[in-house]
């Protein structure tokens, strides 16, 4: 067994900082569908303008990444902690090697 007892706080917030801006690029297209929707359709007291849907579609994967770098950040040093404490994960990895392909003898020409 191997004992994950440090994690990068840098590292593990840029990780997470991309993987949260990442995931946001996913939420764009059904910000601007709403966004067009909400264009089309007669305006209501409370609505917020179409407007609003598509400056938060360029705005949000910014927002992601940010939240994800801080939360990324807070998450390893609070594991960093925790695993000082009680030793952190336990984990097990097994070594492959990887298989030798068979190359076909020729028979020799005569």
């Amino acid at each position: 067994m191997i004992r994950l007892r440090h994690i990068g706080v840098l590292s593990a917030a840029k990780i997470s900082a991309l993987l949260y801006g990442a995931i946001s690029l996913l939420f764009i297209p059904i910000f601007l569908l709403i966004g067009a929707i909400a264009s089309l359709a007669p305006r209501q007291p409370n609505q917020p303008p179409a407007a609003f849907f598509l400056g938060f579609a360029l705005i949000a994967p910014f927002l992601y990444a940010g939240m994800g770098f801080v939360l990324g950040a807070l998450m390893a040093f609070v594991y960093n902690l925790i695993a000082g404490w009680i030793g952190g994960l336990e984990m097990q990895f097994e070594s492959t090697t990887p298989v030798q392909p068979i190359v076909a003898q020729s028979a020799p020409i005569a």
